[in-house]
């Protein structure tokens, strides 16, 4: 694999801010949130849409607070502080015990696979596991689905994994990633599939890559 996109990270900043609402709108979209793109904004400015649930509204706020978080701290390094801290953003008032580890065992829908309960040492090693894939996009990618099938936390783990995966895409110049309304269920399939089968990986970055990977091109380069 090779990057798909080479930007500065100022112009990666650039693009990711450009792009937020859009990005929470898709994010909120993966989750089954019934939701415009004018609401989205609207709720990102500060209003109300009452056709929604109080914890739908929550969720589109915790991701905007969580966007702004990894914005502010771009170069900071990925561990488990700085994922709990993400969680933490993402779970507020709607998750139980936002940006602590899984101690329980979770059933997930549509699949009979049942993750292993995380732990510390665990997230770190696969942390540290990912380094050596020389390709920024690659090495990004594979860490956003490992740690969608690790679920370390006790919800929230999509939008926890894609806004660690932003981060470091952002921080490298590599675009942003984002499921659109067209493509999640052909994502929710394929992650399933990776779920069941540690073999289907590469299809599932593969798809993610061609689908999911947006940036700009920047002209001369």
């Amino acid at each position: 694999m090779i990057d798909k996109f080479n930007l500065t990270q100022e112009q990666n900043i650039f693009l990711a801010k450009r792009n937020i609402i859009d990005s929470i709108w898709k994010s909120a979209n993966l989750e089954g949130i019934a939701i415009t793109f004018p609401e989205t904004q609207k709720i990102y400015e500060g209003g109300n849409i009452e056709h929604l649930r109080l914890d739908e509204i929550i969720t589109i706020n915790n991701l905007k607070h969580a966007w702004q978080f990894i914005l502010s701290s771009i170069n900071e390094e990925i561990s488990f502080n700085y994922l709990s801290s993400i969680h933490s953003l993402v779970g507020s008032n709607l998750i139980d015990m936002p940006g602590k580890i899984r101690i329980y065992e979770v059933k997930m829908g549509g699949t009979n696979w049942i993750p292993e309960v995380p732990s510390q040492a665990k997230l770190e090693n696969l942390i540290e596991s990912v380094k050596n894939i020389k390709c920024d996009t690659e090495r990004i990618l594979v860490l956003m689905c490992k740690l969608m099938k690790m679920q370390v936390f006790n919800d929230g783990n999509k939008r926890t994994a894609m806004l660690v995966a932003n981060h470091e895409l952002i921080r490298n110049g590599r675009g942003i990633v984002a499921i659109s309304e067209k493509d999640k269920v052909e994502f929710g399939t394929k992650l399933i599939a990776y779920y069941e089968d540690e073999n289907k990986l590469d299809e599932l970055i593969e798809f993610i890559y061609d689908k999911c990977l947006d940036g700009i091109n920047i002209s001369g380069e």
